[in-house]
């Protein structure tokens, strides 16, 4: 690792693997290093958190997409003064609700019963815009990410994600740049999920990405790569 660069730790999302951040890792590695952060091994957030600040330097920017934003900020809790500017991309800071809550119990249960699927072709609109449904390439790259991960990581990240805390009541100490980013047609955390989270953290910058899904480094990755860029080129 460039000594002189930033280390940037890049956070996955549920059923996610460095394929989330390829674009990103690809097009931003003349400014920075890149970390991609293991969230597999652990069920609750607060190891997740941990283990990767067992090996971060101590000082580093933080971008999280999805599951990836509730470790980021868990991080935040842990380690506020490690990180030195954040980007909350297509998530949450408040937890499930029961209807929510429910449907993830639902698909835990359906997975150790044997029928663990990944992201399959019914389940697709819900992580990218339902016009790039025809987009094999992308379809293909969500679906393969997904079996990779596998069953048990997934039991384990659904765990973790039941079990996250309300992080809205800690946003308002966040005092480092932060950007926040949403696809305009985010179904799982939706737009104003993002709102709220920009609303509450002094500072924050909201980006949406207009014709996007929840997988917006994926989906719309040129978009996602110019603004970390922007976000990590910012004073």
């Amino acid at each position: 690792m460039n000594m002189q660069k930033t280390l940037l730790i890049l956070v996955p999302g549920l059923l996610c693997d460095d394929a989330l951040w390829a674009h990103q890792s690809e097009f931003l590695s003349d400014i920075v290093d890149f970390e991609i952060a293991e969230t597999t091994l652990d069920d609750n957030l607060s190891d997740m958190a941990r283990r990767i600040l067992e090996t971060a330097p101590p000082r580093f920017a933080l971008a999280g997409l999805s599951m990836g934003g509730y470790v980021s900020l868990e991080i935040m809790r842990q380690a506020p003064d490690r990180v030195s500017r954040l980007a909350l991309l297509d998530t949450s800071a408040s937890p499930d609700d029961e209807t929510r809550a429910s449907r993830r119990r639902g698909l835990i249960e359906l997975a150790e019963k044997g029928r663990f699927k990944g992201v399959t072709p019914r389940l697709l609109p819900l992580f990218i815009h339902t016009e790039r449904l025809e987009d094999t390439v992308l379809t293909g790259a969500v679906m393969r990410m997904a079996e990779r991960v596998g069953k048990a990581a997934f039991l384990r990240q659904q765990k973790a994600i039941l079990g996250r805390p309300d992080s809205r009541p800690t946003l308002a100490q966040i005092n480092i740049p932060t950007m926040v980013v949403c696809g305009r047609q985010d179904l799982t955390t939706p737009l104003e999920t993002s709102e709220e989270i920009a609303r509450l953290t002094p500072g924050a910058r909201l980006c949406v990405i207009e014709e996007c899904g929840h997988l917006s480094s994926m989906e719309r990755p040129h978009a996602v790569t110019a603004l970390l860029r922007d976000w990590l080129l910012r004073a």
